[in-house]
């Protein structure tokens, strides 16, 4: 049985926009229903200014997205992206609201593992500069335009101050799957990615992919089939609960 429609929220890294998932519309299969999420100060939302508080900003997208999020739905982040999905899934929590199917947090320290030194002296181009080509990720066409390059500075730096205002509040277990993937290169150490099993109050996996951090591109393909397979994987398994208690 094919399973019922599922909207798939997906949350940029840092410094990106929602554009980075609108190829998945044709990858995916047709039941999963891309939602790439654009933050406010890019894309289509050029013109709006910036939100650059963590709790702030999780409250606009739950509230620019809530028709989704009262249905069947699945988060899915990429670096300051599972980071905003995890609140995402605290919010609703917290305000009793419907669940996601899962949350997938991709390139990404566990919240309570969060480094506070990571964004200390990003605050100049220079070092935001620096930082990019660390990372990689950022084609050559961004370094090559003073204008692109400068959209992408004002970004990043906008969303590393989203991240530096993060503040974890222990919790208990979020009762939903949770999915993790990880790129074997990346400078984030395994303990940390680990210790995304402490916020799952259900099912846990942790994905290793070749690649650095932004691993999600060469290894797209082998990053979708994960999701695909454990929203199948949740559907089973509430056919079967539903059948027990029948």
């Amino acid at each position: 049985m094919r399973p019922p429609y599922v909207d798939l929220l997906a949350l940029p890294c840092a410094g990106a926009s929602a554009t980075m998932y609108l190829r998945w519309r044709r990858l995916l299969p047709e039941w999963i229903r891309i939602v790439p999420v654009e933050l406010p100060g890019r894309g289509g939302r050029l013109g709006e200014s910036f939100v650059e508080d963590f709790e702030p900003l999780v409250a606009q997208l739950c509230d620019e997205h809530a028709d989704s999020l009262r249905g069947r739905y699945a988060l899915f982040g990429h670096s300051m992206g599972a980071l905003l999905a995890y609140g995402i899934a605290q919010r609703q929590r917290a305000l009793e609201r419907p669940l996601p199917w899962a949350l997938f947090a991709s390139a990404s320290p566990a919240p309570s593992r969060r480094d506070p030194q990571r964004f200390a002296g990003k605050n100049d181009d220079a070092a935001l500069v620096a930082d990019l080509r660390k990372q990689g990720g950022t084609p050559d066409e961004v370094f090559a335009s003073g204008e692109l390059l400068r959209l992408t500075l004002d970004t990043l730096g906008a969303d590393y101050r989203v991240c530096e205002s993060f503040r974890h509040v222990e919790s208990a277990p979020l009762p939903v799957p949770v999915h993790v993937f990880a790129g074997r290169n990346d400078d984030i150490a395994a303990d940390r990615i680990e210790a995304w099993r402490q916020e799952a109050g259900g099912r846990f996996s942790l994905d290793w992919f070749d690649g650095g951090h932004f691993f999600i591109r060469p290894c797209e393909r082998e990053v979708l089939a994960a999701v695909v397979r454990d929203l199948v994987h949740r559907f089973s398994g509430a056919e079967h609960a539903a059948a027990c208690t029948a």
